[in-house]
């Protein structure tokens, strides 16, 4: 992704991928998130950008999860979430695509108050929940970008994940951002390009699409103009939207020294959390949030 680069803003005249995903695709995002291993424990907590994030996801959970909720996590990665879940009340059927993060969930969360709301332990690729039966739960949470690894299985994930939440059940879910990670990676984007093109860069740019950079990491990047159409075409009805973070994505000294003053930390953290709401900084931050009910029978 470019500096300057245009988009037209209409998803229905962007280019797909020209080589859908394959069964060694996901394998390859499967063994990403096996050797990322701990790191995505930490992610949320080694820098204070992580932990405005965690605050932001707390907050968002806090709105929809009340007590003997049954809750599907999907991607559940070691556990962050999952006690998050369980501290509001919820039982968890906990899920992941990487056995080596379902490990890291135990060492993580078995020796803790929240295992009590643990249910099972089980390997699910987003792309993948047609085992479970219809109406099984309250809530899907699916925090830290599963849908984004869909591609182009994406409406068929998430009209799954509402087919097995309860009429008026609600679906939590995260997507990488397209221009909040522009914003913020765009010096790497810039490298990038120099290396793969103006053409790839273009096309990332227009679709989302992080596969036309061919990195090891891949992903599909959202617009949050387009989660909106793509709820309502997948059964539901988009309920609210927000940025994982927004002014804590500026300099990083500064929110240090914000955090270092407790006071100064708590207002900044409500700003913060109410500005990551605002229509125009729901596209601000790396992931965007959103809650969406699932559409009632008609």
């Amino acid at each position: 992704m470019m500096a300057g680069s245009a988009s037209t803003g209409d998803p229905s005249a962007n280019p797909k991928y020209d080589a859908p995903m394959s069964f060694e695709d996901r394998e390859a995002i499967r063994a990403y998130y096996d050797d990322l291993g701990d790191a995505e424990w930490r992610r949320l907590e080694d820098t204070p950008r992580g932990r405005v994030s965690l605050e932001v996801h707390r907050r968002f959970l806090r709105r929809f999860i009340r007590s003997n909720l049954r809750v599907l996590e999907v991607g559940a990665g070691p556990g962050r979430f999952t006690i998050e879940l369980a501290a509001l009340g919820a039982a968890v059927t906990v899920t992941d695509i990487s056995s080596v993060q379902l490990d890291l969930h135990r060492l993580h969360v078995s020796d803790t108050p929240a295992e009590q709301a643990v249910e099972s332990r089980e390997l699910l690729d987003v792309c993948e929940t047609s085992r479970i039966p219809d109406d099984s739960f309250d809530v899907v949470v699916a925090f830290g970008g599963p849908l984004s690894y869909a591609f182009e299985h994406t409406d068929d994930a998430l009209a799954g994940f509402f087919r097995i939440t309860k009429p008026g059940g609600v679906v939590l879910a995260s997507v990488m951002s397209l221009l909040g990670s522009w914003r913020y990676f765009l010096r790497g984007v810039i490298e990038d390009t120099q290396k793969v093109g103006e053409a790839a860069n273009e096309l990332v740019l227009t679709t989302g699409d992080l596969r036309h950079f061919g990195g090891k990491h891949v992903c599909q990047m959202f617009r949050s103009t387009e989660i909106e159409v793509l709820v309502g075409r997948c059964g539901g009805s988009l309920v609210e939207m927000s940025a994982s973070n927004w002014a804590s994505l500026a300099d990083e000294d500064v929110v240090s020294q914000l955090e270092a003053d407790a006071d100064r930390w708590t207002n900044f953290l409500n700003h913060e959390v109410a500005a990551c709401a605002e229509p125009g900084a729901v596209d601000g931050g790396t992931h965007i949030l959103f809650a969406a009910r699932r559409d009632s029978p008609s």
